[in-house]
């Protein structure tokens, strides 16, 4: 195989992949690789760096851009194209390229099966902060009681979008191990507009949005944005079995992704132990326990990601989510 792949690979931190350079190999060819790492810049820039006429290189950033590989940086002297920065950009913007055959997915998947927990537990230990975090279920949170930040609502980060947009879910769509839905990735402000532009989502109502977000809380499914109080970007709908991060949480403990301000608390004398909390809830962060003589559920504090999934569809309105976090927990 061409270096050139072996230094797109280490460009994103993944210099010991077996997988990624035969990832890049697979989406570009060596002419389009020696572009990508020759960016960012102008493609008049980009021309004379790797000395090829400007109309040219321009077709190739465009390429690029639709593949997913390059993305648009709007400065002073027109567009510039920068590549993919990380393992998430490369993942989240190529599986949606549009023509990507299925070896491309399936040599994906693999990859999420057989390298990507390795290097998600170094990541782990690097970064001060997860990348995103948990937004609670909009009915689950008392507003009368607790005060609700526009940054952890789920219905106000789409209420105060300038734009909107929804592409499926590139872990589903790789991964095939739930019938779960897949279009359902929500894409906010800037983010909705590239995915526009791109033409890989559709833009959506904000009605439309809100919609699809009940939708995705009715089949259980976990409300996944950006961990920074700065509102907008995307809301994933994340599952147990195909999402990057989730998996991982639940079986290793991993701190992947921050858990929301808050954290279930069941009453235990509402409680009738129906068990429909514990079915519902995806981190294993509910057990059943005995006391007085009689069986009730409990929450798990340390496992709990205040998600809220438990509490909309308790039978006896028994769960209520508790503000255990600060506001300023979300990074500002």
């Amino acid at each position: 195989m061409n270096a050139i792949y072996e230094q797109m690979a280490e460009r994103i931190m993944l210099k010991d992949s077996k997988m990624i350079p035969e990832l890049f190999r697979m989406i570009a060819d060596i002419d389009e690789g020696e572009l990508l790492m020759a960016m960012p810049g102008t493609p008049a820039e980009l021309a004379e760096k790797i000395g090829k006429p400007a109309d040219t290189v321009e077709k190739m950033c465009l390429s690029l851009y639709h593949k997913g590989l390059a993305f648009k940086s709007f400065r002073e002297g027109g567009v510039r194209y920068k590549m993919c920065r990380d393992i998430v950009q490369f993942h989240d913007a190529t599986i949606l390229w549009p023509e990507a055959p299925q070896e491309y997915h399936d040599l994906w998947q693999r990859f999420m099966e057989e390298e990507w927990p390795e290097f998600a537990r170094s990541v782990e230990k690097l970064l001060p902060r997860p990348f995103s975090r948990v937004v609670p279920v909009q009915e689950a949170v008392a507003v009368e009681k607790q005060q609700i930040l526009d940054s952890e609502s789920v219905d106000r980060i789409v209420e105060n979008a300038d734009t909107l947009a929804v592409t499926r879910c590139t872990c589903r769509l790789i991964a095939h191990k739930c019938d779960n839905p897949v279009e359902v990735c929500l894409q906010v402000g800037n983010a909705a507009k590239y995915t526009i532009d791109r033409g890989t989502g559709r833009e959506v109502s904000k009605e439309e949005a809100l919609e699809i977000l009940r939708k995705c809380e009715e089949a259980g499914l976990v409300h996944v944005t950006i961990n920074s109080a700065h509102v907008g970007h995307f809301i994933c709908n994340c599952c147990s079995c195909c999402c990057q991060v989730l998996p991982l949480i639940i079986s290793e403990g991993l701190r992947l992704a921050d858990p929301s301000r808050y954290r279930a608390a069941i009453d235990p004398e509402e409680c009738t132990a129906c068990g429909t909390c514990l079915d519902r809830c995806l981190f294993n962060a509910i057990e059943e326990r005995e006391k007085d003589g009689a069986t009730i559920m409990q929450v798990i504090d340390q496992k709990c990601m205040g998600c809220g999934l438990c509490q909309p569809t308790c039978p006896e309105e028994a769960i209520q989510l508790k503000e255990v976090r600060p506001a300023d927990f979300i990074p500002s």
